[in-house]
């Protein structure tokens, strides 16, 4: 069972989706981890945007101007968070309903679909 006390070391951001979370659903430990992560992982975005609102979008290097390095990472935390969030596979709050489960590859990369 998920203890609903925020954990240390969040920010805002991360603070409120564990509190959007834990407020609603009862996680079970691995399922706090996951969250956790996503937490952190809000916060990261957070402190990326930080800095491209400060240095801008386009930075000046030694080839010329380029897209900031922090937009790149951003790219690669959302993907991460979007990751995660599905991971918990919390359920729709008016159906209830989860997610669909995906047990593995489908299609010609199934286990035993070989010559079949």
């Amino acid at each position: 069972m998920t203890v609903k006390k925020v954990p240390s070391g969040l920010a805002a951001a991360g603070a409120k989706l564990w509190r959007s979370v834990v407020d609603v659903y009862e996680l079970d430990e691995h399922e706090s981890v996951v969250l956790l992560e996503a937490a952190r992982t809000v916060d990261q975005l957070d402190l990326l945007q930080a800095a491209v609102t400060a240095d801008g979008v386009v930075v000046d290097g030694p080839q010329g101007s380029k897209a900031h390095p922090a937009l790149v990472e951003a790219r690669q935390q959302r993907i991460t968070l979007a990751r995660l969030l599905s991971a918990l596979r919390l359920p729709d709050e008016e159906s209830g309903k989860k997610p669909q489960l995906r047990q593995g590859p489908r299609g010609p990369y199934a286990l035993g679909s070989v010559g079949a």
